[in-house]
């Protein structure tokens, strides 16, 4: 693919990611196939990815903060539960095999399109409650495997993170998204440094892609998914099936 397709590819994903990824989650079942399709191994393309996930969370904590939506305090907190986990899952992501990555991933969006049909139907205008003891003491190990799945693969993590803040916490879904992107990015941060020290980043695609990602997420704080959600996600999950399809070796097995 000539060079400048492949970034203007890049930035057209990152935008629909980044505004995907504020709203729910699921944008990297979009760049990190893109990012293998462009001849990236995995550990590199797991690594570029991360650029732009930090960009694109920079971007919608700022948005939520200018519409009076933040809780530093509180979301430093939960994002510190993250950390440790988060770096052992980058760590673990930089010494596995292309290969298995691939069949890893493949099967994680299948997971992915399952989840999006069998939504849970979350209410937006719920009141924050105070959640019971026990549930409070499992938000930490919650917490803490989000991190490591977020920090080896990335993919589906705003799902995982939503179905904590808003079960475990009791939190309305506005507070829900505020708090992931928060989460998202102080974890992220140590896992980008992992893949730079490894040697896992392609700096060009990186920042093409985190542009996008930045603008989608600006974009995607100040508007809910409403008109035409049904659609999006349909297309959505025919195109990440048929992607899972690709990385699982079933169109070799099928033609050959």
């Amino acid at each position: 693919m000539h060079p400048a397709l492949a970034l203007l590819l890049l930035f057209t994903v990152g935008s629909i990611a980044g505004f995907i990824n504020v709203n729910a989650g699921g944008g990297s079942t979009l760049t990190l196939p893109v990012l293998l399709f462009l001849g990236l191994d995995a550990a590199a393309a797991n690594g570029t990815n991360r650029i732009a996930i930090v960009v694109q969370n920079i971007f919608a904590v700022s948005s939520f903060r200018r519409n009076n939506v933040s809780e530093f305090k509180k979301s430093l907190s939960l994002s510190l539960i993250t950390l440790p986990g988060a770096i052992a899952g980058s760590l673990l992501a930089v010494r596995i095999e292309h290969q298995w990555f691939e069949r890893m991933l493949g099967v994680v969006m299948i997971g992915i399109v399952v989840s999006m049909i069998f939504k849970p139907r979350y209410q937006t205008d719920r009141e924050d409650a105070s959640p019971s003891g026990r549930k409070r003491l499992f938000v930490y190990p919650a917490l803490f495997l989000a991190g490591l799945y977020g920090g080896f693969i990335q993919v589906g993590v705003g799902f995982i993170m939503m179905a904590i803040l808003y079960h475990l916490l009791h939190l309305s879904l506005i507070r829900v998204n505020m708090h992931k992107v928060f989460i998202v990015l102080v974890y992220t941060l140590p896992t980008l440094v992992v893949f730079m020290l490894t040697n896992n980043i392609v700096w060009g695609y990186g920042l093409c892609l985190a542009a996008g990602n930045g603008f989608g997420a600006w974009w995607g704080a100040h508007a809910a998914v409403k008109t035409g959600e049904k659609t999006i996600r349909r297309v959505l999950a025919a195109a990440i099936l048929i992607m899972a399809a690709k990385l699982l070796g079933l169109f070799d097995l099928l033609l050959g």
